[in-house]
């Protein structure tokens, strides 16, 4: 189920339970911004049931975005 969660959870969920980190940037955003984690992105248009066919689904997964709000 999916819900919000802060920094030290993502910390704690990478670390215990090798969490699955995904960026959602669309791809032009992705390409201008120079920060990211590497193979971390799917874009959110492209976020289907093939691209994420092969994600180990016993593993948390975090999926998220640049919000400047």
């Amino acid at each position: 189920m999916p819900r919000e969660i802060d920094v030290e959870e993502v910390q704690r969920l990478v670390r215990e339970r090798d969490a699955l980190v995904l960026e959602v940037l669309p791809a032009r955003e992705f390409e201008e911004e120079e920060e990211h984690l590497p193979g971390a992105n799917i874009p959110l248009k492209e976020l289907t049931e093939q691209a994420v066919a092969d994600l180990d689904r016993a593993r948390p997964a975090i999926v998220y975005c640049w919000d400047d709000v």
